[in-house]
């Protein structure tokens, strides 16, 4: 999370227990919660009667702008006039982000950094892939303590990849390749909780990118449409913000 990292520990103790209920009913609830607060903010940091009568004059020269539509030079006139009350709307509704949006850019960061891919578990086989650019030599990698190699550790390149298979014990690892005399390294989490980012890109090197086996998280599935935490919290927080709005009579 960057700047916010020091409030993983916070997070960690509120979250986590959910997350044991399951991606899916994990991004339910909180995207209930979220949207209940959101909900909640947007309803007393604006004027609602001023939202209700902006709003009810949007329709109103909405449906003028319809039956103008064969009268050019006036429907001008209310486009106009469309315009303004709209930007009215818009301004009044943009107030209750500056309440909510750091809140919410911390979460999001706690969620890219819990539900973006499955973790490596203890005792499970994963692999290391090493990408290069133009190079055809050997690439060797140093196992951590903690870390069992089932691959050979010294491996040729072919067609630009190598990969390297292990498993290990629950903990934080740091694995070198040597490729040429030079040293790249890339940080796996072995754990059921947690995980870090499984690629790491290197700029004008011999190695292209390292990578870790960690599958991406899918949570839910419509009709072949496999969808990740993101999609998967827009797609609640949509349906339950709207809802919410309506039982709370927010306009």
């Amino acid at each position: 999370m960057g700047f916010f990292s020091f409030l993983n520990p916070i997070l960690d103790g509120i979250l986590l227990p959910v997350l044991k209920l399951g991606p899916l009913w994990f991004l339910v609830i909180i995207s209930l919660i979220v949207s209940w607060l959101i909900t909640l903010i947007y309803k007393y940091t604006t004027d609602q009667n001023l939202m209700k009568t902006l709003k009810e004059e949007l329709k109103v020269l909405q449906k003028e702008m319809k039956e103008l539509k064969d009268h050019p030079e006036k429907i001008k006139e209310v486009q106009s006039k469309f315009s303004q009350t709209n930007m009215k709307f818009m301004m009044e509704s943009m107030k209750p982000t500056l309440y909510y949006m750091i809140p919410l850019i911390i979460l999001f960061g706690w969620l890219g950094s819990h539900l973006a891919y499955e973790p490596i578990l203890p005792g499970q086989e994963f692999s290391i892939e090493v990408l290069v650019d133009d190079y055809g030599g050997n690439i060797s990698i140093n196992v951590p303590k903690g870390i069992e190699l089932t691959s050979e550790n010294v491996k040729k390149i072919e067609n630009k990849l190598s990969i390297f298979t292990m498993k290990g014990e629950e903990g934080e690892y740091l694995f070198e390749f040597n490729a040429d005399n030079k040293i790249f390294n890339i940080e796996v989490v072995v754990s059921p909780k947690k995980y870090t980012d499984p690629i790491k890109k290197f700029n004008n090197e011999l190695i292209k990118e390292i990578r870790a086996s960690n599958k991406k998280l899918i949570v839910l599935n419509l009709f072949g449409w496999k969808i990740g935490w993101l999609g998967t919290y827009i797609i609640f927080s949509i349906v339950l913000g709207s809802l919410l709005r309506k039982l709370m009579k927010v306009y």
